[in-house]
């Protein structure tokens, strides 16, 4: 039974020889290659953005909860490319192969990159859900169990998490990865010698440059320091692209991977909030906050937990509140044309707690919560508003009680994720937070990702 922090499975089981590329020596070989003649493809027929044959352009990959996206963007920001796949459905066993879909879907998802702009991608990123946890063969890279989700907890592990993490620790929390871990470790009976952890973008990006043992330090936060074996820095060059994958789709041969971030700072990067007090709310299937704060908070008793962002903070968490709820009652069609009868400055009397399922993480980590939906009203509309305005309650609960732990106090909100688009539910939120609230002028994590790739390159070109 996993007890003790001096278990091997708290230290480093990668290989320690022949995997992790230094940055230097990966910026290195990228000069050499582009010091060469470029050949660029033709821009002929490109019904996107025009670029210069001499442009470099910056790839950002997003694996959300329920689909994925890519967004291709330029040094000053400019979108020459972008688009999205939903998770195609793969059976296992009765279960869902995620690991299938998420592999398909990366590679899909290369495919839908313009050809004639893959030649002068200078790098890629890649973000996805915090705490999807994946235990795989350390030497192989593949997984030896089905992928822990995001929104998945194992207060079974509490106890010993508890007895081995400091006081409140953000993984003292049943959804963390190191509970999903130690979970995983006293359930299954399997080989675990050569057993190791990666995050879910982790283990996509190793598909990518085939270095095993990576990963950044906001994938890392809810995982443990002795587990992991290499921690880098978001946007940080990990990898040359495999030249199978550069042969079969068309990339550069001095094409960067690089480290990625969760989907939440990814959407927060995206929304380029650059002060203490500014916040991003992400409503996508779930409601994540980030605020930017000079000070950290970290109380696992709330969910909240601080990811660090150059010399400041983005304070927050996330709530299984969101869109998942709106889907699982209403189709997308039913949703626009509900909301547009909404009246968003009339307070809703309804009293809700909107969950997809038991369970809830933040601004309450209680694994035994259950949805609150009831009573429903005769109209569809009043109950629509209803569940808007819970969960805009929820939100605020999150941001007041951020402040009542000492974070720097919102002043702004900036929203992204689907929900950014309900502007009726923008002013409702508007209303119950008190505060300006406006959908940032890029919403998607992909575009985040897409900076990260950037700030990767601009390192090699230093």
């Amino acid at each position: 039974m996993l007890s003790s922090i001096n278990h091997p499975l708290l230290c480093s089981s990668f290989p320690k020889h022949g995997y992790c590329s230094s940055r230097t020596r990966i910026c290195s070989i990228v000069r050499k290659k582009r010091a060469r003649t470029m050949v660029f493809a033709s821009n002929e027929g490109n019904s996107e953005v025009g670029v210069q044959v001499s442009e470099q352009l910056y790839l950002g990959l997003d694996f959300g909860t329920s689909g994925a996206r890519f967004a291709l963007i330029d040094k000053g920001g400019t979108i020459h490319a972008q688009g999205k796949r939903d998770y195609p459905l793969y059976k296992r066993k009765e279960t869902v192969d995620w690991v299938h879909s998420w592999k398909q879907t990366l590679f899909l998802l290369l495919e839908d990159v313009p050809f004639h702009l893959r030649q002068i991608i200078a790098s890629i990123s890649i973000d996805g859900t915090s705490a999807t946890t994946m235990i795989i063969d350390s030497t192989t890279g593949e997984p030896l169990w089905r992928p822990f989700l995001y929104n998945e907890s194992c207060p079974d592990a509490l106890p010993i998490v508890k007895s081995i993490a400091p006081e409140n620790h953000t993984v003292c929390s049943g959804s963390s990865t190191l509970c999903k871990l130690v979970s995983w470790w006293n359930t299954v009976d399997s080989n675990k010698e050569s057993a190791a952890l990666l995050h879910q973008a982790d283990w996509l990006l190793w598909l990518l440059h085939g270095n095993l043992g990576v990963t950044d330090y906001n994938n890392a936060l809810k995982s443990y320091s002795q587990l992991l074996p290499s921690v880098k820095a978001p946007g940080t060059p990990i990898g040359i692209l495999k030249e199978d994958i550069r042969t079969q789709y068309g990339f550069a041969k001095d094409c960067i991977v690089c480290t990625g971030t969760t989907d939440s700072i990814a959407a927060f990067l995206a929304a380029r909030a650059t002060k203490p007090g500014k916040a991003v709310t992400s409503l996508g299937s779930t409601l994540a906050i980030k605020l930017l704060s000079t000070g950290r908070v970290d109380d696992a008793r709330y969910g909240v937990y601080s990811h660090r962002l150059d010399d400041k903070w983005l304070v927050g968490g996330a709530s299984n509140t969101g869109g998942a709820v709106l889907r699982q009652i209403f189709t997308d069609e039913q949703l626009e044309n509900l909301s547009e009868q909404i009246n968003p400055m009339k307070t809703s009397p309804l009293d809700y707690y909107p969950l997809p399922t038991v369970g809830e993480r933040f601004p309450m980590a209680d694994p035994e919560m259950a949805p609150r939906l009831h009573p429903r009203p005769e109209s569809d509309v009043e109950y629509l508003h209803g569940i808007l305005e819970s969960i805009a309650r929820i939100e605020a609960k999150a941001y007041s009680l951020l402040k009542d732990l000492g974070a720097t106090q919102v002043e702004e909100v900036f929203t992204a994720g689907g929900g950014a688009k309900n502007e009726k539910w923008t002013k409702i939120r508007e209303r119950v937070l008190g505060l300006p609230v406006s959908r940032a002028l890029q919403t998607e994590a992909a575009y985040g990702a897409a900076l990260l790739a950037l700030k990767g390159a601009q390192q090699c070109a230093q």
